[in-house]
Parts: C-alpha cells; sequence; structure tokens
C-alpha cells in the first residue's frame, strides 16, 4: 500500500503537469492561449484538408499530406500587429533525405567552391515554419538545416535585399534540440522589426523586415509533396503545443 501511495504521489508530482502541459495548459501571465488542447476552435482549417491537420493526444499534428486545392497551411482566425508569441514544436521524423542543402555563411550567402558553384551536402530533412503576418515570406523557419531553425527563409534568399537584411534574417547559432523532442520558438514582432528565441538562445535578433505587413494571421505551414506515393520534398511531418500569444 505504501509503494502505491508512493507512486501516485510522484504521478502528481511529475507526470501529470507534463499532461496538462501537453493538454494546452493556463497561458503564461500576459498571454493568452490559442490552442486548448482539445480541438482546433480558433483556427482555419484548409477547405478541403480531410483531416490531415488535427488534434492527437492533446497536440496539434500534421502529416504534411493535406487534400486542400489551395493553401494548405493552418492559420490563425484571428489577425495580429506586434506581439510576443510562444510555440512549442517538434518534428516527428525525417523520412525524406534532402539532397540540396548549402553551407549558409554567417552573411546569409552560401559558400561556393573553387568554382563558384554552390556547396551542397545531404541531410535528411523535415520542413514546416511558424509564418506571419499573413505572408509566406516571413516565416521562422523550422527544419533539420546545419543553420538551425529561425531563420527568415524568404528575406535571406532574396536577392533585392540589402546585406544587412539577409544577415540580419540568418540565425547567429543552431539552438535546435535532437530530431524527435520538443522545442520552444519565443517570437517578437515589433513593427518591421522581429526577433527570435530558441530553447532560450536569441537566435535572430531585431532583423529589418522590409514592406512586412503591419498585421496579419500567423500560421503553421504546410511543406513537403509526394509522387508516386514516395516524399520528394521535406515534409511538414511535425507537432505544436503550447501556442501563446502577448499582444504589445
Amino acid at each position: 500500500m505504501k509503494s502505491i501511495t508512493i507512486l501516485a504521489t510522484l504521478f502528481i508530482i511529475i507526470i501529470f503537469p507534463l499532461y496538462l502541459n501537453a493538454q494546452g495548459g493556463e497561458a503564461p501571465d500576459g498571454f493568452v492561449s490559442l490552442f486548448n488542447g482539445k480541438d482546433l476552435s480558433g483556427w482555419k482549417i484548409p477547405e478541403g484538408d480531410n483531416g490531415h491537420w488535427k488534434v492527437l493526444d492533446g497536440v496539434i499534428d500534421y502529416d504534411a499530406e493535406s487534400e486542400s486545392k489551395n493553401d494548405k497551411s493552418l492559420w490563425s482566425e484571428k489577425t495580429y500587429k506586434d506581439f510576443v508569441l510562444h510555440v512549442d514544436w517538434r518534428i516527428k521524423e525525417t523520412p525524406w533525405k534532402n539532397p540540396r542543402v548549402p553551407i549558409i555563411l554567417p552573411s546569409g550567402l552560401h559558400k561556393l567552391d573553387e568554382n563558384g558553384k554552390q556547396i551542397t551536402m545531404i541531410i535528411p530533412d523535415s520542413d514546416s515554419g511558424i509564418l506571419l503576418r499573413g505572408v509566406g515570406k516571413c516565416q521562422a523557419n523550422i527544419w533539420c538545416w546545419p543553420i538551425g531553425s529561425g531563420e527568415v527563409y524568404g528575406y535571406r534568399m532574396d536577392k533585392n535585399m540589402p546585406p544587412e537584411v539577409r544577415r540580419g534574417v540568418t540565425p547567429t547559432t543552431n539552438a535546435d534540440h535532437n530530431i524527435g523532442e520538443w522545442n520552444t520558438f519565443r517570437i517578437t514582432m515589433i513593427g518591421d522589426r522581429m526577433s527570435v528565441e530558441l530553447n532560450g538562445i536569441q537566435v535572430i535578433e531585431n532583423a529589418l523586415l522590409p514592406d512586412i505587413p503591419l498585421e496579419g494571421p500567423f500560421g503553421l505551414q504546410h511543406h513537403g509533396s509526394k509522387k508516386d506515393g514516395e516524399w520528394v520534398s521535406p515534409p511538414s511531418l511535425v507537432q505544436f503545443r503550447n501556442i501563446y500569444i502577448k499582444e504589445l
């Protein structure tokens, strides 16, 4: 009986809080929860999705196979201006090997060989992101590239952007946890400036995003496609939980 009591106590102290956390616990002071851990209330499910965006064991789960004919990403119903966004995310698995992953320099440019060609590598890869202000160009990337998650690919790859912009949206370090483990983004948007903290480490600080809309929804990105039943690009095999926002 004593051992049963001890086990019950340990469950209450250790396991139960973790369960509540996964189920969409209360938001921190000053934040509002955007996911209740039960259903996709407050989110715009892509028309014709057919159940590929779903809630599974208290988290938002995606298998990268939405059947929507249009945008397959999951967007918030509400729009936001300036905010701090907290999101827990994890990559479930990496069944596809990306053969064209570049070496990204601190400038945001790609390292070249002696012939001026990009140096690339092959890595297991999945790909998603947190879309901001309603535009795909502005997102905190979630992927497996050595540069790390949190970068703003659309701005970094835009050759029309000034060097300081491309450098600013390039992560200063890879702060990702291992594949399958949970990570935490803390994203701050103020005007046309963006900062990203990943797992307690600042990877993007006050980056300038020219022409970014001043207001818009945020989204969980779809990525990937299949041909003859096989992946041909990195899929969004991801999960999300504990999504909180504080409007500024």
